[in-house]
């Protein structure tokens, strides 16, 4: 059944609707040399709104503070329509150590420079976005509780961190009765799918949206390497709109398997008349535990484009075809686990069914 992006869905354990898409803005902005203008950034935050989008994610290092100014602007008029979810602890002033990090000093001056850049006076969802492994836990919770009690953040989230880590903060925030993280942002896509070993089945257990990010694969998704890109040349010095496509090539997103994996996913595109970058974001969308994949675009073209994976039907066989040439070991314990013999030692080989 198509989705519309007014096909909300509800976030983690949360009864907060969200969008089946979310729109990245870190896009918005050009400081990092490859972003959209106010301008471009403008149109695709109306289009995606006016197709009932409501879920945007930023922060506030995206584009040097650019993402959070320009769409505090946008959101105006109807903030009380958006969803609008940021995220703390990277760094945001080189020489002052305490400006980035897990800690609660960092915690509060970024949502203070978050609230002043947004020009709003709430965060709907709040994420610690890299884990620093130096606060102890109850520090984060605590500090992330103190600020929903304040009304200054709604929920709260969290971002490249151990599964068991995220596990044991969860744990946590019950037995204390703190506010309870209801979401999971991590890279998830054909080809980067280690997240199915803890991270993902982790987050489904413990009632947090998984909110994948990179869900084309730093664009190899999209069709548009080939093996000709495997090995860049010329010094990269950063990030611009000439040299993307030899940065992401350069940082080994372009291998023999991940470019295999793209040519499968242009069949499948090709058999249902739909772009390879649909097909993917279609696969991560029906994906279990998925809440809301992030796409990011700089052209209201690359928008449109992406939005059309909420009409793709991927048949069965398809999504075979796309788990078989994606597939990764899942590990020790998992492979044991899920192993005929080892249903066999601990139900008889009984059908025994899991809603889970």
């Amino acid at each position: 059944m198509p989705l519309t992006l007014d096909t909300y869905r509800l976030l983690g354990r949360s009864g907060l609707r969200v969008s089946p898409l979310a729109l990245g803005t870190a896009t918005f902005g050009n400081d990092w040399g490859w972003g959209a203008e106010r301008e471009e950034a403008h149109k695709l935050f109306d289009r995606y709104t006016e197709l009932g989008g409501n879920f945007f994610d930023t922060a506030s290092t995206y584009t040097n503070g650019s993402s959070e100014r320009l769409l505090g602007e946008f959101m105006r008029t109807n903030r009380p329509k958006m969803v609008l979810a940021t995220k703390y602890s990277t760094l945001r002033q080189p020489g002052d150590p305490n400006s980035g990090g897990t800690h609660r000093k960092s915690m509060l001056t970024s949502v203070e420079a978050s609230l002043r850049q947004l020009n709003t006076d709430y965060i709907d969802l709040l994420y610690l976005n890299v884990w620093d492994f130096r606060t102890p836990v109850e520090e984060i919770l605590r500090g992330l509780d103190d600020l929903v009690r304040q009304g200054k953040v709604l929920y709260v989230g969290i971002s490249s961190a151990p599964a068991w880590q995220v596990s044991r903060m969860q744990a946590i925030a019950d037995l204390r009765g703190w506010s309870p993280l209801v979401a999971l942002e991590t890279e998830y896509s054909l080809i980067e799918r280690t997240g199915e070993r803890d991270l993902i089945p982790m987050a489904r257990e413990m009632g947090l949206g998984v909110i994948p990010f990179s869900p084309l694969g730093g664009g190899v998704l999209t069709g548009k390497y080939s093996r000709e890109d495997q090995n860049p040349v010329g010094p990269i010095a950063g990030e611009t709109a000439s040299n993307r496509k030899s940065l992401n090539a350069a940082l080994g997103w372009v291998t023999d398997r991940n470019l295999a994996i793209a040519d499968v996913v242009k069949e499948v595109a090709s058999e249902l008349g739909h772009t390879p970058a649909q097909v993917a974001l279609a696969w991560n969308l029906h994906s279990p535990g998925v809440t809301a994949p992030i796409i990011g675009a700089r052209t209201v073209a690359q928008l449109e484009d992406n939005l059309g994976a909420l009409q793709v039907d991927l048949a069965p066989s398809q999504l075979a075809r796309l788990d078989e040439v994606s597939a990764i070991d899942l590990g020790n314990p998992h492979s044991l686990l899920a192993s005929a013999h080892i249903r066999t030692v601990t139900t008889g080989d009984m059908k025994i069914e899991n809603r889970r």
